[in-house]
């Protein structure tokens, strides 16, 4: 056993999540207040809508207890589709958005489409010898990179993965697929 990695599951995929986690042997904890962060390194923000998850983590108190323990740097983060959204320091057209603002991004919602131009597209991820299959369903893009934010996958030329330290963050859904690379990529990142 690894540890055990928390799944923010106030909306979303989360199941998807723990899933993943369970095919690498990793025990899955759901959070959904702040207390249910004590004890962990390591958490992942699922895709679903972005606001319902901005909203409801700031209602529960979760906004700003991930970002203290993010900022003293003892907790990883990895934020898919809609979670990368809620990570970004900056949404596009939605100034008002909850967000944790942790990752030093400018991020645009949708930008791939909406649900209906979903689509899946192998990728060329940094490190990994295979291309991986991306699920893009009403992806967003990131558009303004700070200086710390590495890019570690692209999609016509936009950036799809991203990672700023122990912050990581993708437009696609790697949690929809049998593979579970991405998901280990985040738990030797978060140290386990």
């Amino acid at each position: 056993m690894r540890g055990v990695v928390g799944v923010l599951a106030l909306q979303g995929d989360f199941r998807e999540h723990k899933e993943a986690l369970r095919r690498l042997g990793v025990e899955a904890k759901e959070v959904r207040k702040p207390e249910h962060l004590e004890g962990l390194k390591a958490l992942i923000v699922p895709g679903g809508e972005s606001t319902t998850i901005g909203k409801l983590a700031r209602e529960y108190g979760l906004e700003e207890a991930v970002r203290q323990r993010v900022a003293e740097g003892s907790l990883a983060v990895f934020g898919t589709c809609a979670g990368a959204i809620w990570l970004a320091r900056e949404i596009l057209g939605y100034p008002e958005q909850p967000r944790l603002g942790v990752l030093d991004v400018a991020v645009e919602r949708n930008a791939f489409g909406r649900q209906v131009e979903s689509f899946e597209e192998d990728l060329f991820i940094r490190g990994f010898s295979e291309p991986f299959h991306g699920v893009f369903i009403r992806a967003p893009v990131f558009r303004r990179l700070g200086e710390g934010v590495e890019v570690l996958a692209e999609l016509s030329g936009f950036p799809v993965l991203v990672r700023q330290g122990k912050v990581l963050a993708s437009s696609f859904h790697p949690e929809l697929t049998p593979d579970t690379r991405l998901h280990r990529y985040f738990l030797e990142l978060a140290g386990l």
